[in-house]
């Protein structure tokens, strides 16, 4: 029989599970919450970033046709 390695992700599941389950929804709420504060900050340097790179002239003009291709490509 094989065992699953207790990696820390196990160990924060498994002390989950033993939470009220009112205690666990706020806990979902809270990382969803972190989560989302994430993305946005993430969010704002990509757009910081972007905003840089068009003030020192780094950007060049494409057509949406070029940018699909280079999304996709």
């Amino acid at each position: 029989m094989t065992t699953i390695p207790e990696t820390p992700f196990i160990q924060i599941l498994e002390a989950a599970d033993r939470l009220l389950l009112e205690d666990q929804e706020d806990l979902i709420r809270i990382l969803q919450n972190r989560l989302r504060d994430r993305r946005r900050a993430e969010l704002i340097k990509d757009v910081q970033e972007a905003q840089q790179e068009f003030a020192l002239g780094q950007c060049q003009p494409v057509t949406p046709e070029q940018l699909m291709k280079e999304l996709l490509g």
